[in-house]
């Protein structure tokens, strides 16, 4: 048995009889597939930095939205005519306001 593993590995190439060669393998195998941090979860966390960056853009755009949004309201007259009208259903004296309610 011996004499036939000897044979067989008398039939490699060089570099795979290497012992640095074979524990860079050993090293590169454990790094790639075994490690916690391994290709797959870096791959998976770079998917979900990417969605969250995603995310933080719509927010910030949301954020530069409504805060346009409350200048104009607060120091134009008639932004906060038009909106006390369409939230608070506000009227003048001489008008009549028929609230549509859809279902």
């Amino acid at each position: 048995m011996w004499k036939n593993f000897k044979k067989r590995v008398s039939k490699l190439p060089p570099f795979l009889k290497n012992p640095y060669f074979l524990c860079a393998m050993a090293f590169a195998i454990w790094m790639l597939f075994i490690d916690e941090n391994n290709l797959f979860n870096q791959y998976r966390k770079h998917a979900e930095l990417s969605a969250l960056l995603e995310k933080k853009q719509y927010y910030l755009k949301q954020i530069d939205e409504s805060d346009k949004a409350y200048k104009e309201l607060t120091t134009n007259p008639e932004t906060q005519e038009k909106f006390a009208r369409e939230h608070y259903w506000m009227k003048k004296p001489n008008e009549d306001v028929f609230v549509i309610v859809k279902k």
